[in-house]
Order: C-alpha cells, then sequence, then structure tokens
C-alpha cells in the first residue's frame, strides 16, 4: 500500500515539474511574472507535499497503533491457550448407562 503511496506523491512532483518547465517556454508573460508564477506555484507545490506528509505519518502512526493492538491481542489469546493446555485435563464420564 505504502508504495502505491509513494508512486502517487512521486507521480504528483514529477507532474509539478514538468509542468512548470512547460509553463516557462509557453508562457506568454515577462521573465518577471513568469518567475512570479513558478514561485507561487512552487509555494503552493511545497505545501501539497507537507499536507501529504503529513497525512502519511498519521497513517503510518494509526498502522503502527493497530500493528501493536494486534500483537497484544495475540499475546494474550496464546497466553491465555498456553495456560488451558497446561492444565492437567479430568476424563470426562461416560453418560451412557453401564459404562
Amino acid at each position: 500500500m505504502t508504495e502505491k503511496i509513494d508512486s502517487s506523491a512521486g507521480y504528483f512532483l514529477t507532474g509539478l515539474v514538468i509542468g512548470a518547465a512547460i509553463s516557462m517556454f509557453f508562457a506568454p508573460k515577462s521573465g518577471e511574472g513568469t518567475r512570479k508564477y513558478l514561485s507561487k506555484k512552487l509555494n503552493q507545490g511545497k505545501k501539497q507535499a507537507r499536507k501529504t506528509a503529513r497525512e502519511l505519518s498519521e497513517r503510518a502512526d494509526d498502522l503502527l497503533e493497530r500493528g501493536k493492538e494486534i500483537v497484544n491481542e495475540t499475546k494474550e489469546e496464546i497466553a491465555a491457550q498456553l495456560d488451558e493446555a497446561g492444565k492437567p485435563q479430568t476424563p470426562e464420564k461416560s453418560k451412557a448407562k453401564g459404562v
């Protein structure tokens, strides 16, 4: 799943760079106007990258926490089964008459 997220972020950043490069060649604005435009777009890209990084970090923290919970639950289940297996078992009495 993280590979999919990483590749999506990579595609976004690649598209951002390609779009910025194309806009420089086809920009109808002056050099100063183009620089301001690119600066604005770069800042927007930085903000989006930070937001995405925060979201990914939160998801990773949530997954880590859930993983810890699952490990603890499984550990408790195994401990309970080991305790039960360690108890001496009494044979069941037969319900049939004469046996």
